[in-house]
């Protein structure tokens, strides 16, 4: 089943609570589709009265800060080890190109990696777990945690939510210029095939006249 149509089937409650898990984990360090579930909720929050979009935008920034802190403290208890298990469990997203390439990243950025990370799919899955494995200073890393979840988490709801009622609104007004356009396409079809039955009536009246006195 679609994202959207399974989160629209659920009350709103469990729709707050399914994308802080989801965005939860995935920042953990488990690759999980967090952006998609976040976009599709907020875009259903468009939609919906019954899901706030305040609301939905706290829960995905709280599941983000949280997963991140989470994610920190397993690598930093854990080490580069716990990149090798991650790398045996999940060799799509946790081989060894891609930790060098977050690891290069991390080194060269720093609190910037984990602030921009939380916007690039690689990076929001190592931005935790890295982190502490790197031992980067905790208050730095809780410092980008939360700039980074808050801009991500409530800027993404936010962008989505507010195009979401533009396109709807669009789209209604859009039906209503069809309808308009098809109804005076429908008369000026109309209008055209009577003028020109008109004009081809006039030379049959004409004409029977004529072969009546022959």
């Amino acid at each position: 089943m679609h994202v959207q149509e399974w989160l629209d089937s659920v009350p709103a409650v469990a729709v707050y609570a399914v994308v802080a898990l989801v965005i939860g984990l995935e920042s953990l360090g488990i690759p999980l589709p967090g952006e998609i579930v976040l976009v599709s909720a907020a875009l259903l929050s468009s939609q919906h009265s019954d899901i706030n979009p305040v609301v939905l935008g706290t829960c995905a920034t709280a599941g983000a800060v949280i997963g991140d802190s989470v994610g920190y403290a397993i690598g930093r208890k854990g080490g580069r080890p716990l990149l090798a298990w991650l790398g045996r469990k999940f060799p799509r997203h946790f081989s060894e190109g891609h930790v060098a390439t977050a690891e290069r990243s991390f080194e060269k950025w720093g609190m910037w990696a984990v602030f921009f990370g939380r916007f690039i799919a690689l990076l929001r899955i190592f931005a935790g777990p890295l982190a502490g494995v790197l031992r980067m200073p905790y208050w730095k890393f809780l410092i980008a945690n939360l700039l980074g979840g808050i801009c991500w988490a409530g800027g993404t709801t936010a962008v989505v939510y507010y195009v979401g009622i533009v396109a709807e609104d669009w789209l209604k007004r859009f039906s209503y210029v069809g309808l308009a356009a098809a109804v005076l396409v429908g008369v000026a079809s109309m209008l055209i095939v009577r003028r020109k039955a008109k004009k081809v009536q006039v030379p049959q009246k004409e004409a029977e006249p004529v072969s009546a006195g022959d």
